[in-house]
């Protein structure tokens, strides 16, 4: 009988000092998530160039990086923003500007204006070491509840690749831990406090969590934002088919069409004009009567390889070089110019 109730206090030991164990580990990283607020202008469709609305969005995101400097988050959250500040969990707010992003991936790079030098950086965990089954934990702000902590496991994995090269442009831990809105661009850690994803979006039919979540890994966010993620441009464009071109008597067999430009962003500041007409196309919902973009630099945008060569473009633009792009506008072929500061 003794040695009954001596193995049940040791277990009851254990199971105490593993739970205390894990708010402990919550309270050592939760100091690296943010709370991403984000102002953005929206065209309302409705038929009027200027008739604008004002949405203020919410989101996570993760200081990352030994400079305290950088923050990760997804590129839906702040991909329109025209104006985004950070709060960290001691209350300190801040600026921040988009330094790369990739909407495939649904990842973003995000600068802060200043040095968050008393905050410590999360740390990065190798994503292809985790395996389905694996436990995992969310912090971010679903709902706007600021740093809420859910526990879960890693339901699946998974990827889609470039069928051109074979590169992986998604990967996607799939996940039961409840994630809401607001829990966006937010980290999912290993049992060891390290960021082994980044939160993508819910699978959900009515807004709310239904047990599907997504999480972009760590190792893709990475790959993407260190090698080829883009430099942000600040515009929201569609890729046009040969016969969508036709549709829109395009001379030629490929462009791009802008739907938004974001405030204070290069593609502003040059001039481009997104859509302001809500348009069905097939099952496209798109908005229309804003720029085409046919040219950029030497680069005519009539081919898909060419828009691809255009993305890469954009990665080497350098500070004072001047930049020229080719639009179509109402009808007549017009040149902008812009000096990139």
């Amino acid at each position: 009988m003794t040695k009954f109730f001596a193995t049940i206090f040791l277990s009851f030991i254990v199971l105490t000092t593993g739970a205390q164990s894990f708010a402990d580990l919550v309270e050592e990283v939760t100091k690296s998530v943010v709370t991403i607020q984000v102002l953005q202008k929206r065209n309302s469709g409705l038929g009027n160039p200027n008739g604008y609305t004002a949405d203020e969005g919410m989101g996570s995101g993760v200081l990352i990086g030994e400079k305290k400097l950088f923050i990760l988050t997804a590129a839906h959250v702040v991909a329109d923003a025209s104006k985004i500040q950070v709060a960290f969990h001691d209350g300190t707010i801040t600026g921040a500007s988009i330094r790369r992003i990739d909407q495939t991936a649904d990842v973003a790079l995000l600068q802060l204006n200043e040095v968050a030098s008393h905050i410590p950086s999360a740390r990065f965990g190798d994503s292809d070491a985790m395996r389905i089954g694996d436990d995992i934990f969310v912090i971010g702000n679903p709902l706007g509840l600021e740093h809420s902590v859910s526990k879960g496991i890693i339901s699946g994995k998974h990827v889609e690749k470039n069928q051109a090269n074979n590169e992986k442009v998604q990967e996607f831990f799939q996940t039961d831990a409840s994630i809401n809105k607001g829990n966006s661009g937010g980290p999912m850690f290993n049992m060891k406090g390290e960021v082994i994803g980044i939160v993508s979006s819910i699978l959900s039919f009515s807004g709310g969590f239904e047990g599907l979540g997504f999480a972009a890994t760590s190792g893709i966010a990475e790959e993407i934002l260190k090698q080829r993620g883009r430099i942000w441009f600040g515009t929201r464009v569609l890729a046009m088919s040969a016969e969508f071109c036709a549709i829109f008597n395009v001379p030629q067999d490929g462009a791009l069409m802008v739907q938004a430009v974001a405030e204070n962003s290069p593609g502003y500041f040059m001039g481009l004009k997104g859509g302001y007409v809500t348009m069905a196309v097939g099952n496209q919902e798109i908005l229309a009567g804003g720029d085409i973009i046919l040219q950029f630099d030497a680069i005519p945008l009539n081919s898909a390889e060419n828009i691809v060569k255009f993305f890469d473009y954009l990665n080497t633009m350098k500070t004072g070089q001047t930049y020229k792009v080719k639009v179509l506008r109402a009808g007549q072929i017009k040149e902008l110019s812009w000096r990139m500061q």
